[in-house]
């Protein structure tokens, strides 16, 4: 699958950035701005230390328990998506990709209060910065 194809209530960004430095960069800008960082997984170290080869791929898991929660209490099958995860990849070009599910695919996908999706509504600036050419 190419990183172009269009995936339902997925954003995906092109970076110049690698793969390790926007992942870095997400975690440090969501401490910034007071968030959790929950779990950082390196899904191609993991590959590698399994034998197999994979081009970089990286995915965080941040959030904020105090924007989550609510979410959560209206409609718990959001759970599965929550934490709010960025994933970031390189292609089979070499271009570095970085993605996240937009919040109105989430409030459409588990059907809570629409006035909810301003407790996640940041993730796409945090996303855009870490993306964002030095």
């Amino acid at each position: 699958m190419s990183a172009a194809t269009s995936i339902e209530g997925l954003r995906q960004l092109p970076t110049e950035r690698s793969v390790s430095d926007v992942l870095a960069r997400v975690e440090a800008i969501a401490r910034e701005k007071g968030m959790t960082i929950f779990a950082r997984i390196d899904f191609s170290g993991d590959a590698a230390r399994a034998g197999l080869m994979q081009r970089p791929c990286g995915m965080v898991l941040l959030g904020n328990p105090k924007g989550g929660t609510p979410l959560m209490l209206a409609a718990p099958t959001v759970a599965i998506d929550l934490p709010l995860k960025v994933l970031a990849f390189e292609d089979e070009n070499g271009q570095c990709w970085v993605a996240y599910n937009e919040a109105e695919y989430l409030q459409h996908r588990h059907h809570f209060p629409p006035e909810l999706t301003r407790n996640i509504a940041a993730l796409p600036a945090l996303v855009a910065a870490a993306a964002a050419a030095a």
